[in-house]
């Protein structure tokens, strides 16, 4: 491992203490080998006047939920020092105490709740202080024979602490065995299938032991490992209607939508892939604090899809059975990860961010397992009691909880949205992801990617008269998100406009090919996984045109009344399997590409009005505007029309030929 130290860098903080706290953490925080999504924390014991010009020590601890990598100076909890100290005489205090006292101790009232771990940080008797959860420390730990790596390694230069609850029975441990040491002749501590700390008095010093130690690890383990090496796998990829099920049923125990990734990568197939993945997979995650984000252990996915999660479903709730109290309600049992032994791993999360979330330490888990299988012969992790404990606690659940009602109406599904590089499409596109969808686009139009790009998105570059393209585009998006509940079809073209005996026939084809047939031929392909969809429903686009045709415009006209029937069949056949599908006729909408100035100009002149009378000529005397409609694609897709089917909805502001 590689220290990021700077000298020229840090030579801007030697003033700031704090300061040069931030700068460390986020030297830690960059490598994820050391530390992942909250985990770890550090913190710096600093002398200042008090308000009422008191020299008085604080410690400067990270913030409860904040992430080490992007660590700011406002992030950090200050708490006096004495009172810290005080808590760790006591010999016993609850969780609820232990949080409402470190709140007490404060200067800023207002700041995060302090790291859990504030009292061990408090204990040890050096400025600076950092604790990482280093995958290459816990693949010596969680080996069978734990502790005499440890000694191995390092010797007596660092204490070993055995397993305790963090918080407050921890500081008491880490006081105990610090009490009875030489500290001066320590350069860290080692926690038993937890992590490491390292401190000193100088920033650079304590972050370059973090190095020194976890260096040392890694090179023990790759000696250890010497030439064995994993088989090579030899696997095979699942049908995807199999992911849409796995989804759907994940999803409905979990109480809410959930965004699914397979990952067939080497280092994937490889884990999936060994003979006793089984049991290595479900021995318990790498640290303790990571069952709260991945559960104890993850899904085995068997022959029988349906019969694995039933046993996994059943499994959590006799595991909740034996190790709860009476006081307790039990959490979702739905699995955050799965293994497919033979095929690859899943990964499950209420939306993207949850989903990297759980990827990243699922990637690191089953490295850290498989270099501790091959470096030692064996994994070990903590028992089911213990990690019980760690989900079930107070003070986790409270951390992961934040935030956590209001939900967006569209949380965890995955809607693809047809011609969104501009105009309707992209805000149809826009309005989804603001109401928490996965947005997928498609587009003939190279600009899809960067529009999708600024919500959040996917664009696929696809011609989506072609078949195959659309079927290899679908077969990705299961694979990258699960399945598909959400479909706004919305590609279209207005052909050049003529009288029907003066109509070029290729304009004819070319218009029903577009707004006609790519809609049934892309409904064909994507509604065996609307059919496994979270409240699967289709929104078509399509226009006034239908109710009010004009003069000069058969070839739209009548491809978007073919549109329309398709929708109402649509509604027909889908309504037996919970899909829906209605459509919108948008009008007078110019905030697009279609209307270049000088065309709308043209049009307004037309008619003898000026370009906002021609805008507004409607009963309503309203702007349709391209973003009205996003919104009301959004909703028609939310539960607000969940008993809604073969429906057609105008957006035109009103429009006396239509009425």
């Amino acid at each position: 491992m590689k220290s990021l130290w700077n000298d020229k860098d840090a030579k801007r903080f030697n003033k700031n203490l704090l300061a040069k706290r931030v700068y460390t953490s986020r030297l830690l925080g960059q490598n994820p080998d050391l530390v992942l999504h909250g985990g770890g924390n550090t913190s710096v014991k600093i002398k200042k006047k008090d308000f009422f010009g008191k020299l008085t020590e604080y410690l400067y601890v990270k913030g409860s939920g904040c992430d080490l990598v992007s660590i700011e100076e406002n992030d950090f909890s200050g708490c006096r020092m004495i009172d810290l100290l005080k808590l760790s005489e006591f010999e016993s205090l609850s969780d609820t105490e232990m949080v409402n006292q470190c709140r007490s101790s404060m200067i800023d009232p207002n700041s995060s709740n302090p790291s859990i771990e504030a009292i061990v940080h408090a204990v040890i008797p050096h400025r600076f202080v950092d604790h990482t959860h280093a995958d290459a420390i816990l693949s010596l730990t969680n080996a069978p024979n734990g502790r005499q790596n440890i000694n191995e390694v390092f010797g007596d230069r660092v204490i070993t602490i055995p397993y305790v609850m963090p918080g407050f029975d921890l500081a008491r441990e880490v006081k105990k065995h610090i009490m009875r040491s030489d500290i001066a002749k320590l350069e860290g501590m080692i926690l038993m299938n937890h992590g490491i700390f390292t401190f000193h008095d100088d920033a650079k010093k304590s972050y370059e032991l973090m190095i020194k130690l976890v260096s040392q690890a890694e090179r023990y383990i790759k000696k250890s490992i010497g030439t064995k090496k994993l088989p090579k796998p030899i696997s095979s990829k699942p049908n995807p209607s199999e992911l849409s099920l796995i989804r759907k049923q994940v999803s409905e125990w979990r109480g809410a939508a959930v965004v699914s990734r397979f990952d067939n990568s080497t280092e994937a197939r490889e884990f999936a892939c060994l003979k006793n993945v089984k049991p290595l997979a479900t021995k318990g995650p790498l640290t303790p604090d990571h069952v709260i984000r991945t559960k104890r252990i993850p899904l085995i996915i068997g022959s029988n899809i349906e019969n694995s999660l039933d046993k996994y479903v059943a499994d959590y709730t006799k595991y909740f059975n034996t190790h709860s109290s009476a006081d307790m309600t039990m959490l979702d049992p739905a699995p955050r990860w799965a293994v497919w032994p033979g095929k690859g791993i899943l990964t499950f999360g209420t939306d993207l961010n949850e989903l990297k979330v759980i990827e990243d330490i699922v990637a690191h888990t089953i490295k850290t397992i498989k270099q501790t299988q091959l470096a030692f012969g064996s994994w070990k992790a903590l028992s089911a009691k213990e990690l019980f404990a760690i989900e079930y606690w107070e003070l986790e659940q409270a951390k992961l909880n934040k935030g956590s009602n209001n939900k967006p109406c569209h949380q965890g599904k995955v809607a693809i949205v047809t011609g969104s590089a501009a105009g309707i499409g992209f805000a149809c596109a826009e309005a989804l992801a603001n109401d928490g969808a996965t947005v997928v686009g498609l587009d003939l139009s190279p600009e899809i990617i960067p529009q999708m790009n600024k919500i959040n998105g996917e664009g696929i570059i696809i011609n989506l008269t072609d078949e195959k393209k659309v079927e290899s585009a679908i077969n990705h998006i299961i694979n990258s998100y699960g399945g598909i509940d959400i479909v706004v079809s919305n590609a279209g073209i207005f052909t050049a406009g003529a009288y029907i005996d003066e109509m070029d026939q290729n304009n004819w084809q070319k218009s029903m090919s577009v707004n006609l047939t790519s809609h049934q031929l892309f409904l064909k392909n994507v509604i065996p996984y609307l059919k496994n969809g979270i409240s699967g429903s289709i929104v078509l686009v399509g226009s006034r045109n239908v109710m009010a045709p004009g003069a000069g415009a058969a070839s739209y006209s009548c491809a978007k009344a073919g549109l329309t029937q398709l929708c109402r069949v649509a509604a027909l056949e889908l309504a037996p399997h919970g899909v829906r599908c209605n459509i919108i006729h948008p009008d007078a909408v110019f905030d697009t590409k279609l209307w270049t100035p000088e065309a709308l100009a043209r049009s307004a002149e037309r008619y003898g009005l000026t370009i906002d009378e021609y805008k507004t000529r409607n009963l309503m005397k309203t702007e349709i505007k391209s973003a009205d409609v996003g919104k009301m694609v959004s909703l028609m897709n939310s539960d607000v029309f969940s008993k809604t089917t073969g429906s057609q909805i105008s957006l035109d502001g009103g429009n006396d030929r239509v009425i």
